[in-house]
């Protein structure tokens, strides 16, 4: 009996065993990506109208390009500070855990720096320059996004998109070397959205040439930095909900259902939005400060059938 009862529990585990190798999810496997950026003290446009500004970019934008990988990849990163340049820059990656000493060691120019880490954890980060003084390398310009999608891929808990867009909020010094008033948050003039103040709002700016888009009913994802140096953001959606927020992107840190969600500086986030199946609609997303809002921090969301394909797919996540 009690032979027949240790062949029947052990033939149990086996068929268990082998159930689990053919139902379990493969993890995504790990790649090294390949990273580079030149620091570019150059002139950007600031507005809809083409007001320039002297900025320091990351390969002459504002955001610097997206960098995204899966989580468990290997970034290999290379910053280029050409010798025409002035100032040190450097590289934060708030999705690395490295040494501040070392990897996000200042680059004077005409130098190179090179360095690897392993993005361990999934969620949106910003990335910045950090070189003296930090306050304003970031807010001429110095400032990007990370996205670090889980390695299990999507679930219930975190629908595939049906469109992607990047949105990263910043503050406006026209004074550009005025570094002491941007600590101090003095002569700040405006909130540039991916670069520029009413970047997709041609409500309020009616040199605004684009705009977000998506079909009704579809659900649109943003991603979203608060790049402010001093402010912290309450992103809300006028005309809609917030269907789920992911504080910092990582789809463990699950919100559901919500109005407005309060991004602290350099803090980044996942929100989702599904408009109604049955009629066009348009949203606003913007900064419920109002002293943010309404000096460049809104975004149109145009929800009608005849929406771009293109729009907020591949990788067309900025609108530039």
């Amino acid at each position: 009996m009690k032979t027949e009862l240790f062949h029947k529990m052990k033939t149990g585990s086996a068929l268990a065993v082998a159930a689990a190798l053919v139902f379990a999810v493969p993890a995504a496997s790990a790649k090294t990506v390949h990273v580079k950026m030149v620091a570019k003290e150059t002139s950007v446009e600031i507005d809809n109208k083409g007001t320039k500004y002297p900025a320091w970019t990351f390969d002459g934008a504002i955001p610097g390009k997206l960098v995204r990988v899966t989580e468990g990849d290997i970034i290999d990163f290379e910053l280029v500070n050409p010798k025409t340049n002035k100032e040190s820059h450097s590289m934060d990656f708030h999705a690395a855990e490295v040494d501040v000493l070392d990897e996000f060691a200042p680059v004077k120019p005409g130098e190179t720096k090179h360095f690897k880490f392993e993005a361990k954890r999934a969620g949106v980060w910003m990335y910045h320059c950090g070189a003296s003084v930090m306050a304003q390398h970031i807010a001429r310009g110095m400032y990007g996004v990370i996205i670090v999608d889980p390695k299990e891929g999507y679930s219930e808990d975190f629908p595939k998109p049906d469109r992607e867009y990047v949105l990263v909020q910043g503050q406006y010094f026209p004074d550009a070397d005025n570094y002491k008033g941007m600590i101090a948050n003095e002569g700040w003039a405006g909130s540039l959205i991916n670069g520029k103040m009413f970047h997709y709002d041609p409500v309020h700016d009616p040199d605004a040439s684009m705009v977000l888009q998506s079909k009704p009913g579809e659900r649109v994802r943003i991603y979203f930095v608060n790049a402010n140096i001093n402010e912290p953001v309450a992103f809300h959606p006028i005309a809609g909900i917030w269907d789920r927020v992911y504080i910092n992107g990582n789809p463990e840190n699950e919100l559901e259902d919500m109005a407005t969600y309060n991004v602290a500086v350099s803090e980044a986030g996942i929100f989702d939005i599904v408009s109604p199946a049955d009629k066009p609609t348009n949203n606003a997303i913007v900064d419920h400060a109002m002293q943010a809002a309404l000096r460049g921090a809104i975004t149109v969301l145009m929800n009608k059938p005849d929406a771009d394909p293109q729009a907020g797919k591949g990788d067309n996540l900025i609108l530039r």
